[in-house]
């Protein structure tokens, strides 16, 4: 039972954990009338970095979709009240993990000479892991006068084996969770 009590916190301490480990961060123009904004349109964003045909798709369907639920409409003629471009990327860190296996030093076991505990060997053992992280930062544009109205930054670690239905889903939560706080209300 015990063993099942330690398993059972191991399991919940992991999962918030994954729920812990997206991080989303945005900012905007105080002084942007956002009511104002009903349409968008995507743009490319000058020297940002590309990623295939089939990713782009899917990025700005989870992206859509989430915008329609904020009150914007696509469009693609230059009448939009945003324009809206986004920028990916993906970055490797290394972990390094170690466990030891043994018996180490403690009182209680042969008990030793004048009261100290007795030694016995130990092994440590590491291995190093590489970790993706994603960022997709989703940037958004007055179209009158060009000026950058709203930034959002997701972050996320990725599994780059993960299977495409799965990915899918992944982005459709990053959309939901980069768009959380638009549109923005200013604190006087």
């Amino acid at each position: 039972m015990k063993r099942f009590i330690v398993l059972s916190l191991i399991l919940l301490l992991l999962a918030a954990g994954v729920c812990l480990a997206q991080d989303v961060r945005y900012n905007f123009d105080k002084s942007a009338d956002f009511s104002k904004f009903k349409t968008y349109k995507w743009v490319p964003i000058k020297d940002a970095s590309k990623v295939s045909d089939l990713v782009d798709k899917q990025i700005k369907d989870a992206l859509d979709a989430e915008l329609a639920t904020k009150g914007l409409s696509k469009v693609d003629g230059d009448e939009a009240n945003l324009f809206i471009g986004y920028q990916p990327a993906v970055g490797e860190e290394k972990q390094f993990n170690s466990y030891s296996t043994g018996w180490g030093a403690g009182p209680g076991w042969g008990g030793g000479w004048y009261g100290y505990g007795g030694m016995t060997s130990t092994t440590t053992t590491g291995s190093t892991s590489t970790i993706y992280k994603g960022q997709l930062a989703l940037d958004m544009y007055d179209s009158t006068n060009h000026n950058l109205v709203w930034r959002g930054v997701a972050s996320k670690t990725i599994d780059p084996k993960a299977k495409p239905e799965k990915q899918q889903k992944n982005l459709a939560k990053v959309a939901k969770k980069l768009l959380k706080n638009y549109p923005p209300t200013a604190k006087n």
